[in-house]
């Protein structure tokens, strides 16, 4: 949930709530008010009628209308004044009075005195008041929504763009991520935050890469001299017959060895963008030619291999459209099991390879992690070949995906045909 819409639930419930006990405390306190307009006529009309009495020493006559009614009975006692509610059908319809009901003394004579006000009227006002009331709540709730929705889209859009930036923000390249200036001290303080963060980090991995391209460098002068001193010790037979599994192991280290130089080479190159992609690749041949060198390996390991490949040509690098199909294919073929199968499907705007396979699935953090090889194979490989597809198909434009279904692993590309 973002952040606004969980700032507007707490908003809207919490007016909602201060509102409806406002409305309630409103209603109850301007029915308080009314009411007691009423009972103040009340005691108006029993001033009138004791004023009345005292001044001719008897009841004034009954005079009733529409919403007054006065009404004398006899009683025994006097009573003191009391105020009541009573409800009356009147007309087909109840309606509810107010009444004033006390006692009087006319000439040793003891009467009761009702006098009743209609509070259809008042009720009327409250209603009326109330419905304005609760329109203007509803009227101010919404334009508060709106307000609010606005304004902190506004208030917010820096954060946004911010967010925008740093997610399209590519370590590779050599520039400072730029982050608008905002009047905002907290946005503020957050650019100024990540500008400084990413600085440093670009600064480390300009650091990591001009070591790997010196290292890479450095080795190949001792691998080439390591290489010529094996060919003068392969040549004295002697050496060789007590030494053999000893130069054996030798020459597999050496040539583990120079695979990575190459590979680190490689990867310091395409992350560099040394390579220019301008050369029109035929994508069906290339793949047939590699097959074609992989066939003896596919055979020793009666791995079936079914192709689908349609004519595709995309504007690329030889070298590295070589390396891409040539690492994948690489991996299908080591990584399957005896008696497996490969797929290969080549169509417009898609490369997808397919192979059966002992392994399990691969953690996608781990996928195109740099030396890493699943616990389960052997030392064989530098664990840099999906490395270097990623970081190719990453400067080329396109897409590299990993799927595991039906105990196969897929490989798939998805690129831009050329025209």
């Amino acid at each position: 949930m973002k952040l606004f819409s969980k700032y507007n639930r707490l908003n809207i419930a919490a007016t909602i709530c201060i509102f409806i006990i406002g409305s309630c405390t409103f209603y109850f306190l301007l029915r308080y008010i009314l009411v007691h307009q009423v009972d103040e006529a009340l005691d108006t009309e029993k001033e009138e009628i004791f004023a009345y009495l005292d001044m001719h020493h008897s009841l004034p006559e009954i005079v009733n209308t529409e919403d007054q009614l006065i009404v004398y009975r006899n009683s025994n006692k006097l009573y003191k004044p009391q105020y009541y509610n009573y409800y009356v059908e009147k007309s087909g319809h109840g309606e509810t009075f107010r009444q004033l009901k006390f006692s009087v003394n006319v000439h040793d004579k003891y009467f009761t005195i009702t006098v009743s006000k209609s509070l259809e009227e008042t009720e009327a006002l409250l209603q009326i008041i109330i419905g304005v009331t609760v329109c203007m709540i509803a009227l101010i709730l919404l334009v508060g929504y709106f307000i609010n929705r606005r304004v902190l889209n506004k208030l917010w859009q820096p954060f946004y763009d911010t967010i925008q930036k740093v997610q399209t923000y590519n370590i590779s390249e050599k520039r400072e991520i730029s982050l608008a200036k905002t009047g905002i001290e907290e946005f503020t303080l957050l650019n100024q935050s990540i500008s400084e963060m990413t600085r440093r980090v670009q600064s480390d991995y300009q650091s990591l890469k001009e070591f790997t391209g010196h290292a890479a460098h450095e080795i190949q002068t001792p691998l080439a001299i390591i290489r010529n001193r094996m060919d003068m010790i392969i040549q004295d037979e002697i050496v060789l017959i007590n030494h053999t599994q000893q130069i054996v192991d030798i020459e597999k280290a050496v040539s583990r060895l120079s695979k990575l130089h190459q590979s680190l080479l490689l990867l310091t190159k395409v992350e560099h963008r040394q390579f220019i992609l301008n050369e029109q690749v035929k994508l069906n041949g290339l793949i047939e030619d590699k097959i074609a060198e992989f066939r003896d390996l596919i055979d020793s390991r009666s791995i079936t291999v079914k192709t689908h490949l349609e004519p595709v040509s995309v504007l690329f690098h030889q070298q590295l459209a070589e390396i891409v199909v040539s690492n994948l294919l690489n991996n299908a073929v080591r990584y399957n099991r005896t008696g497996g199968n490969i797929e290969i499907i080549l169509e417009p705007g898609k490369l997808e390879i397919a192979n059966t396979s002992n392994l399990l699935k691969i953690s996608q953090e781990k996928l195109f992690q740099r030396f890493y090889r699943d616990p389960d194979v052997g030392e064989e490989g530098t664990g840099l070949g999906l490395t270097i597809v990623k970081q190719i198909c990453e400067m080329a434009g396109y897409t590299l995906k990993y799927d595991f279904v039906s105990d196969r692993h897929i490989f798939s590309i998805a690129f831009q045909q050329s025209t």
